[in-house]
């Protein structure tokens, strides 16, 4: 600790001092007892900073790997092709569904049922009789040939009722709410326009689509067709007998590629950030976790978890080498797409088995995850966490003790203010007091010293 000196100049002179000044110099000579406190917080700030980077950067690598060992995930995606869109169109490929393909001949198309009224001329006229729709009359009197449409679609009666007008006249047409031929109803008509009888036809019969799926007949009530071929969907769109339509379902590689080359990029920019504390900043210091026990932990984790050896017997994919993947000598990936592609299209059930978490057997994905939970910053047992936690608990230690310190400095630096204004007043008081002591001894003696 340094010394304050205070310079009075002449005892006599009446200058005094600058009390500020030397109170400051005096408060900065006791603060220096902080300066190792504040140097380890800084160091600690610096290793949060560089851990929390880390633990952000293993947050996304759990993520990327989530896309592919996620039971609903890229793996599970499935992509169709229907050789003539004319005939079948797809409209979904669920995770069920198997890669393959599919013969379908559509024969004949569904058709709803539907029924029409006769025409009357005048649509406001007012009915009388009655409807009858699958066995459940509907009385019509006093109604309008609107009104009883109303009160068909308001009556749960199984038909949906629209009206018609063109130059002949105003017509009503009930549309069976039951595609196929399960939705044919028997519908009759006593209604009347005054004295003139209104009958109702059936203008389309309600009937199955026909077609073949891999040589197996079978029919649709409607023309989305969802249980012919195992998770796929798809829409019939005309009937062609004579020819064989090719549905092909394959698995959405693309889409798997692109999630691996996301995790690659994950798993670099995480190695990236290790590699990084092993050297010196643009000044020349060690990185804040250069040597310590949480960056070797994070380093050897990781590259077992990356050379990781699937058990044999439980696919011919054991090591993520197979699937395009390489080490570089820094310690991270590149990705060979066409090799991956490759392995998709000839072992695709064996990778979900690598990356899929399984009771029966550990799988390269299940044992990365777990490994991902014991490293990151996951609450309660994230090697980054507790780190993050150990620090934070030195930290409030060090902060307490700088907060005591100031506050003793601060009662010191009152009363040291204090102290220093009154001795500063009696030396800028000396003049003056030996002044009235030559007074008082030139009046005694007669004597002038000043003379």
């Amino acid at each position: 600790m340094g010394t304050v000196g205070l310079s009075f100049g002449s005892p006599t002179g009446g200058s005094g001092f600058d009390v500020t000044s030397t109170v400051n110099q005096i408060v900065t000579n006791m603060q220096a007892i902080e300066t190792p406190w504040k140097n380890q917080l800084t160091t600690l700030q610096n290793k949060d900073t560089a851990l929390t980077t880390i633990g952000t950067d293993l947050s996304s690598l759990t993520t990327a790997l989530q896309s592919l060992t996620d039971f609903s995930g890229v793996l599970s995606q499935k992509e169709g092709s229907s050789s003539d869109t004319s005939v079948l169109q797809l409209t979904s490929a669920a995770s069920s569904a198997v890669a393959g393909t599919h013969t379908v001949t559509v024969q004949s198309l569904a058709q709803t049922a539907s029924y029409v009224t006769g025409t009357i001329a005048n649509a406001s006229d007012t009915l009388s009789g009655s409807l009858s729709i699958g066995g459940q009359s509907i009385d019509a009197s006093g109604m309008t040939l609107s009104s009883l449409a109303a009160a068909i679609n308001g009556g749960g009666y199984g038909v949906s009722a629209n009206l018609i007008t063109d130059s002949s006249g105003t017509r009503m047409v009930l549309v069976s709410q039951t595609s196929g031929a399960a939705g044919n109803l028997s519908i009759s008509s006593s209604l009347q326009d005054g004295s003139t009888a209104i009958g109702i036809t059936q203008s389309q019969t309600g009937q199955d689509a026909q077609l073949t799926v891999d040589g197996v007949q079978m029919t649709s009530s409607s023309n989305t067709v969802t249980n012919a071929i195992q998770g796929v969907s798809f829409q019939l769109l005309s009937a062609a007998a004579g020819e064989q339509v090719q549905v092909i379902i394959t698995n959405n590689n693309s889409a798997i590629e692109s999630a691996m080359s996301t995790f690659v990029s994950a798993y670099n920019k995480v190695v990236g950030d290790l590699n990084t504390q092993e050297g010196k900043d643009s000044s020349g210091n060690a990185e804040p976790l250069f040597g310590s026990s949480v960056l070797a932990t994070l380093q050897e984790n990781l590259q077992q978890a990356l050379v990781f050896t699937q058990a044999a017997g439980n696919g011919a994919i054991t090591s993520i080498t197979q699937l395009g993947i390489s080490v570089n000598n820094d310690g991270t990936l590149s990705l060979n797409t066409d090799t991956l592609d490759s392995v998709l299209n000839t072992n695709f059930n064996d990778v979900v088995s690598f990356f899929e978490p399984s009771v029966t057997y550990t799988s390269f994905g299940g044992n990365f995850n777990n490994v991902l939970n014991n490293l990151g910053n996951q609450a309660p047992d994230g090697l980054v966490y507790l780190a993050l936690q150990e620090d934070a608990s030195t930290e409030n230690e060090l902060n307490t003790n700088i907060s005591n310190e100031e506050t003793l400095i601060s009662a010191q630096k009152t009363q040291l203010t204090t102290e220093l204004n009154e001795a500063n007043y009696i030396l800028t008081s000396i003049p003056q007091e030996l002044d009235q002591i030559n007074e008082i001894y030139s009046a005694i003696t007669g004597y002038n010293q000043k003379g």
